[in-house]
């Protein structure tokens, strides 16, 4: 999964052969949704939970296991507010106090691009390790 991140990563980077345009739109809908468009028309919609998995940040409150990198238990994260950071992103805060990662607007339109493979790719890493995407139960005391 991260090894996907690191790619589109590297793609925003120069290394793409696919033009980015120029963002239209970006709003939070709800606290569950974010909403992209830019200038072609091209219209993603990203669930929180999808954002807060594929967080550019190095951070990200991630699980080594086996080798892989996993966040689990994010399914109701929700998005607090996002700040925007110069021309080029905005930070996301997320309300389990996630803040570091900047998603640059072309990182947005690569994992637009990407998105059901890499949600698809998530899903399986999950299962993999016996993880799941709902949140822990609370602890008793």
């Amino acid at each position: 999964m991260f090894a996907t991140t690191r790619l589109i990563c590297r793609r925003i980077h120069g290394t793409s052969d696919v033009t980015i345009p120029k963002l239209s739109g970006f709003s939070i809908v709800s606290p569950k949704y974010v909403e992209v468009e830019y200038a072609n028309g091209t219209k993603f919609k990203f669930s929180s939970e999808f954002l807060r998995v594929h967080s550019p940040a190095a951070d990200g409150k991630v699980r080594s296991i086996g080798g892989d990198k996993v966040i689990s238990g994010r399914r109701y994260v929700g998005i607090m507010s996002a700040e925007p950071v110069g021309n080029y992103g905005v930070r996301l805060v997320f309300d389990d106090l996630h803040r570091t990662g900047i998603y640059p607007w072309d990182y947005f339109y690569e994992l637009g691009r990407s998105k059901f493979g890499l949600m698809r790719s998530y899903i399986k890493t999950l299962q993999k390790h016996h993880l799941s995407r709902e949140p822990p139960p609370p602890r008793r005391k």
